[in-house]
């Protein structure tokens, strides 16, 4: 379950690759390629296994000039899908 104390990590099986023919970011994993749009990618990038949810929505927050309330509901229900996808790990 995705909460703020969360730090979200991209699992082994999992990388992040540029497709130069398309000039997008791809997330590979068996089986599975996912073509995050430009906010999903400013998350993903921040899933390093150090970075609490809390200060992931903070940093985006400040970045996009957003409020982090709702910045913060974005991130977790995000993170949420994507761990349901098994493509990251909370």
């Amino acid at each position: 379950m995705a909460v703020e104390a969360s730090r979200p990590v991209l699992p082994r099986h999992v990388r992040m690759h540029f497709d130069p023919h398309r000039g997008a970011w791809a997330l590979l994993s068996p089986e599975k390629v996912l073509w995050p749009d430009e906010i999903s990618l400013a998350i993903l990038r921040r899933c390093d296994g150090r970075a609490r949810v809390a200060e992931i929505a903070r940093d985006l927050a400040r970045e996009y000039g957003a409020d982090e309330t709702e910045v913060r509901a974005d991130v977790l229900a995000f993170l949420q899908d994507w761990s349901d996808r098994m493509v990251v790990r909370l």
